[in-house]
């Protein structure tokens, strides 16, 4: 590592001592709160623009999720955690040491605010934070909650035991209440790119994702178990259900490469202009259930279509591309681009929807060859 950033990292990282079998081990690392006292207590899952204290991520280190592309993967998260240090912190999570020292040179090297960057230590299987970290919540006296669901790699990889942990560690650092979900004696398994929330009562999700038998995360539960899950944690009043994900999804049928909201009224939704192209009917539908939906007190959204680039297809693989993949952080929304010429459109219907907010493409060329981009990486963490 460069001298002149050691003492940066002796002051902004955080060790943990536990050594790596306790991570393998079934513990509590804060007192569990109970699901009805987080009722009681008004407690709601924010909507993402609404005032983060930081921005969470896990470095990149697992060669079979980019095989052949590693090497370039970290200067994508340099210019990712650059554009977000503008305006946030963010906490970053490293595997060990030498990832932490190469995190530090090339983030100096990309020239990301330093300053905004805190190192946490933990080993985990991959880097997606979206689904294995926790989902805060909160209550009007601005206290937060972390939510640990119980992660299992998308029901579909065998190694998810140590990102199971990543709740709880973030939990304990923070010192905020932790929460297991459970529903009937069953502890929950909810990736966060599954849903998408208004802040307001009203939550996006897909049938293929939670309801069918492949890559089935939680059996027997059906749609009035998850409803019921979703009002118990996190104050859900209704649920959007869409159809299918898009092709080359390897969650089998994320919400956050299709529809997001962009205020409390407003869903962007992906649409395929090319009749021929596998998507087309997909998105099709998933259109025509959003312009029929209503919010909680039955008033009609405003549905705005984006764009979707041209299939992008490495080594004979579709790969999942889509813009809704943005990710929205404190006065900026950062957007995948993919060399295409619908960047420029995608970036324009952004940027008239978050007047407030810079609209940064970030390329992610080689990032989706991962299976996900802007979103799938980030987890945010709502200001208390």
């Amino acid at each position: 590592m460069l001298p002149r950033f050691r003492a940066w990292r002796e002051l902004h990282r955080a060790v943990s001592t536990l050594p790596e079998s306790a991570f393998l081990r079934d513990h509590t690392m804060t007192t569990p709160a109970n699901s009805d006292t987080l009722l009681a207590r008004g407690f709601r899952m924010p909507a993402e623009w609404e005032p983060h204290a930081s921005t969470w991520l896990a470095w990149p280190h697992r060669e079979s999720d980019w095989p052949g592309k590693l090497e370039v993967i970290p200067w994508v998260y340099a210019e990712i955690i650059r554009a977000l240090t503008r305006h946030e912190t963010v906490n970053l999570i490293v595997p060990d040491e030498l990832r932490a020292d190469d995190a530090t040179d090339i983030l100096s090297s990309a020239n990301a605010d330093m300053g905004r960057v805190k190192l946490w230590e933990l080993p985990t299987d991959r880097s997606w934070l979206r689904d294995s970290g926790p989902i805060f919540v909160t209550n009007a006296s601005g206290e937060r909650t972390a939510l640990d669901w119980r992660f299992n790699a998308w029901a579909k990889y065998d190694n998810w035991l140590y990102d199971d942990r990543v709740p709880a560690f973030v939990a304990e650092k923070l010192g905020v209440p932790r929460v297991q979900p459970t529903h009937n004696g069953h502890r929950v398994v909810l990736e966060g790119g599954s849903i998408d929330v208004n802040g307001a009562g009203l939550l996006l999700t897909t049938e293929e994702c939670l309801l069918s038998k492949t890559q089935e995360r939680n059996p027997p539960f059906g749609r009035a178990d998850y409803e019921r899950v979703f009002a118990d944690y996190l104050g859900i009043k209704k649920v959007i259900w869409l159809d299918r994900g898009m092709v080359g999804d390897d969650t089998h049928g994320h919400i956050d490469d299709l529809a997001r909201f962009v205020n409390p009224r407003t869903v962007v939704t992906a649409v395929e202009s090319n009749p021929a192209d596998e998507n087309y009917a997909i998105l099709q539908e998933n259109l025509q259930r959003l312009q029929a939906a209503t919010d909680v007190h039955g008033s009609k959204l405003e549905v705005v279509p984006l764009a979707m680039p041209r299939p992008l297809i490495f080594e004979g693989v579709r790969l999942p591309v889509s813009y809704a993949n943005f990710y929205i952080a404190n006065g900026v929304v950062i957007v995948p681009t993919f060399n295409d010429p619908a960047d420029r459109v995608a970036l324009g219907t952004l940027a008239d929807l978050f007047p407030g907010r810079e609209v940064v493409g970030i390329s992610c060329v080689d990032l989706v060859w991962g299976l996900g981009t802007l979103h799938c990486m980030t987890q945010q963490e709502p200001k208390s």
